[in-house]
């Protein structure tokens, strides 16, 4: 009765036969995976474009607001339109404000607009308030001769 050893030889080779993928198998997962990985390389590019130009609409909503505070503080809103630009750490951010009557009274419609580019593509903030042209401010300026507030950017 030798007949063990030998039906054990045969359940091991037929495992064996069973325990690989075929090659349909293996074609169908390369299928997969060649449409699946580059949509999702192009789902992150698409995330980190979007964080990046978020954070950069953040800090021109930040400086559009402090400019258009400086602009109607001291005054410098009465002047004709002027444009600069502002350095925030590595990056460039060009502002213009435009001053134009609003259809109301003597009211006048002030408008910052912040600009910048993300990955070769141009993308702006707009900030806007009303002011009372009747209500005029004077810049204040110091006892020693000063010139009252200056712009960011080095505009007068």
């Amino acid at each position: 009765m030798n007949s063990g050893p030998t039906n054990r030889h045969r359940a091991c080779s037929g495992d064996r036969t069973r325990a690989g993928f075929t090659l349909a198998e293996v074609l169908a997962a390369l299928l997969f995976m060649a449409i699946v990985i580059p949509v999702a390389v192009e789902a992150l590019r698409v995330a980190s474009q979007a964080g990046l130009v978020a954070a950069r609409k953040a800090t021109a909503a930040r400086l559009a607001d402090r400019l258009l505070n400086e602009l109607v503080v001291s005054g410098q809103w009465q002047r004709a339109s002027q444009r600069g630009t502002l350095a925030e750490g590595p990056y460039q951010y060009d502002w213009r404000w435009d001053n134009e009557p609003w259809e109301m009274g003597a009211l006048r419609l002030l408008t910052v607009q912040v600009a910048f580019p993300v990955q070769g593509r141009e993308y702006t903030v707009q900030l806007s308030t009303l002011v009372d042209a009747a209500a005029t401010a004077t810049p204040a300026t110091s006892g020693t001769g000063g010139t009252g507030p200056t712009m960011p950017g080095g505009a007068p």
